[in-house]
């Protein structure tokens, strides 16, 4: 199976009643793939040639992280722009990194065995999903500003997705079969912890991605299909603009500009390409396998 990213431009349409609407646009997409990270402007890509304006390596990393914590990194999992893309979450192999995205610091690591999704808290924590943990699958959650140290875990099976709303000052986690709400508890002291609100079952089971709409809505992805969670009626949808579109692993649609980024295996797990819509247009990267993708907020 080989993965393609495809970027579509103007889906206000597919996207009205739900907080996907917006004006036309292009955004940056920052994409990832084995031990890469790369920032895209489709604007100013010429041809089938994308134009990469920022690009990060694990190797970049180097003079600041042990050269044993280096070889947990790839291959990369998911990449993540957090406030205001100043910095960026990279979760991959067996670690989770924050950096600095002007001077590529790395800002915080920690050893997360089978990660595939981070997300930053209030007071600088980051939460992390794993798939496969010590003990057992967990969401763990760290504190970026002092050391690796877990403050606290739960038991969550096949974790592949964390999104933090901050208008409803709640974190979202994906699990196997089912979609979890967490509230931030003791966060003021130096044992916070993540309190189970709520829970919903999925429609299928495999859950692969999250992403975040707006304050009132989500996308999740499964192993099958595309769907779209409304936090006020607690309902999931098919996802129209993806129906019949098999083997989708990440879905990210920006609420301002109504853009939609979404990768999908095909040949492989990965693809060279990035296919875009109206105009269509397909870019290439030659030189990584690339995996997911998100619009820069």
């Amino acid at each position: 199976m080989q993965l393609v990213l495809k970027f579509v431009f103007g889906i206000s349409a597919f996207c009205f009643g739900w907080g996907c609407s917006g004006e036309k646009g292009e955004q940056w997409i920052l994409a990832c793939g084995e031990d890469r990270v790369l920032m895209i402007d489709p604007a100013a890509s010429e041809g089938e040639k994308a134009h990469i304006v920022w690009q990060w390596q694990v190797s970049d990393c180097a003079s600041q992280i042990p050269e044993i914590f280096l070889r947990q990194l790839p291959s990369v999992d998911e990449c993540k722009p957090v406030e205001g893309n100043r910095k960026i979450l990279i979760t991959g192999g067996a670690a989770v990194v924050m950096l600095e995205r002007e001077t590529k610091k790395c800002l915080f690591y920690a050893h997360t065995p089978n990660s595939h999704s981070a997300e930053l808290l209030p007071n600088n924590r980051i939460a992390v999903a794993l798939s496969i943990a010590e003990g057992g699958n967990s969401l763990r959650l760290y504190d970026a500003d002092k050391s690796d140290r877990i403050l606290f875990k739960d038991s969550l099976y096949s974790g592949h997705g964390v999104v933090w709303i901050p208008e409803r000052e709640r974190l979202y986690a994906l699990g196997f079969d089912e979609l979890r709400e967490y509230s931030l508890k003791n966060w003021d002291t130096e044992s916070p912890a993540l309190q189970l609100e709520r829970m919903w079952r999925l429609p299928e089971d495999d859950g692969h991605d999250l992403s975040r709409v707006s304050k009132d809505r989500l996308l999740v992805t499964t192993a099958r299909d595309v769907y779209r969670f409304d936090l006020v009626q607690e309902r999931f949808t098919p996802f129209e603009p993806l129906q019949g579109v098999a083997e989708v692993k990440s879905v990210n649609c920006h609420e301002t500009t109504g853009q939609l980024v979404y990768t999908k295996a095909e040949e492989s797990w990965w693809t060279h390409h990035i296919y875009q819509k109206q105009p269509d247009r397909t870019l290439t990267l030659p030189d990584i396998r690339l995996y997911k993708a998100r619009l820069m907020k």
